[in-house]
């Protein structure tokens, strides 16, 4: 039998606030189905008052005298730290991100932390009332590992450190698996097969391609330079320059409403989009005999290559800015995607992602399974 005694807690009313909050979350307007779903359902249940102090011998003091041996309830003092945290890192003006109506307060959490994250701290921020609230928490469901659940206890994880040691400036392969793989809507899995699947057929075959084949091309037939088009440039080149422009804006949205996987798709969009121009034109086949219209064609792809080193930094960060350095580029951002000129050198084309071996794969999985154990 369990053995029960008396104590004495503190409670946090919740069932007092059922209204402002049932209000908070419908006014979500960036909330994932699983989200609001676990909200609703809590609130529909009925919220009732939870304890925030517990008897442990470890965790922060409750500061009030008759408080004697009490420690926070680790979901009520954890995000105050985030508060804490901006104060210790800027002293003089954290309160620009936490009581500004001009900040937007955003948790990217895992499922397991959605009602502490979208109940109780905006319940505490509501009840201060100095505080901004959350404007938006996309929590994610779970990632597995070839099917099973992470587990550091038993060793089933993969370990960055190992990871950099057996893949060396590997860093983009695991940001753009882990954004194919992320688990926004429902649990997803990561597995050593697809990661290779993952890079070879897509970062090096049209990515790392995509921006070879054009330098390849233009130092083959203008020693390296951005071409001088027709003007105007053809129908078929103005189309792909206006549909590169609308992947970009497309991206934004899918960025700005936290809809990653969308937005890495979309990024892979337009390389996808100059292997089809590029199929399209057959620039090789127009050469010599049109050598203007080559270079319409190729003016129109190392500029999707400008935009493409731009809408990679989100996802590939090296990446972009080795393809930055590749096209001689120093002004590119987001918001102002520059033309380059004709005449403007570029680098000889370099291979920015090579394959992977079946063996190395196969030494990982053989890896994994060693190391795996339970204690």
């Amino acid at each position: 039998a369990i053995a029960q005694r008396k104590t004495l807690n503190w409670y946090l009313p919740m069932n007092n606030w059922q209204k402002d909050l049932r209000q908070y979350i419908t006014k979500q307007t960036h909330m994932r189905s699983h989200v609001r779903g676990q909200c609703m359902s809590w609130l529909d249940e009925g919220l009732r008052a939870r304890a925030m102090t517990r008897d442990l011998d470890w965790g922060v003091p409750v500061p009030l005298k008759e408080a004697n041996n009490k420690v926070l309830y680790v979901w009520f003092d954890a995000p105050i730290g985030y508060i804490s945290a901006t104060q210790r890192l800027y002293p003089r003006k954290w309160k620009q991100y936490w009581q500004s109506q001009h900040t937007r307060l955003i948790h990217f959490i895992g499922k397991d932390n959605i009602v502490f994250h979208c109940l109780i701290f905006p319940l505490m921020l509501m009840l201060h009332g100095a505080y901004v609230l959350p404007d938006a928490v996309p929590a994610n469901e779970f990632l597995s590992l070839e099917g099973e659940k992470i587990s550091t206890s038993r060793n089933w994880a993969i370990w960055l450190h190992e990871y950099l040691d057996d893949f060396p400036n590997g860093q983009d392969t695991l940001r753009y698996v882990l954004g194919a793989k992320m688990p926004e809507n429902k649990d997803s899995n990561f597995s050593w097969r697809e990661f290779q699947s993952l890079h070879n057929s897509e970062l090096v075959s049209i990515y790392g391609n995509f921006v070879h084949r054009t330098l390849t091309l233009l130092h083959q037939y203008f020693k390296g330079r951005v071409p001088v088009p027709l003007s105007p440039l053809p129908r078929a080149c103005v189309a792909c320059l206006e549909e590169a422009k609308s992947i970009h804006m497309q991206l934004e949205t899918h960025i700005e409403s936290f809809a990653f996987r969308d937005a890495l798709a979309t990024m892979m969009a337009l390389p996808r989009l100059g292997h089809r121009f590029l199929a399209a034109e057959a620039p090789w086949k127009k050469w010599p005999h049109h050598p203007k219209e080559v270079a319409s064609v190729l003016y129109v792809t190392v500029q999707l290559l400008v935009r493409l080193s731009v809408l990679s930094i989100p996802f590939l960060p090296d990446t972009a800015q080795k393809l930055k350095a590749l096209l001689g580029l120093s002004n590119a951002h987001w918001d102002a995607v520059p033309e380059l000129k004709p005449h403007h050198r570029v680098r000889s084309a370099e291979l920015l992602f090579q394959k992977i071996d079946d063996r190395v794969i196969e030494a990982q999985i053989r890896k994994l399974n060693e190391k795996n154990h339970y204690p």
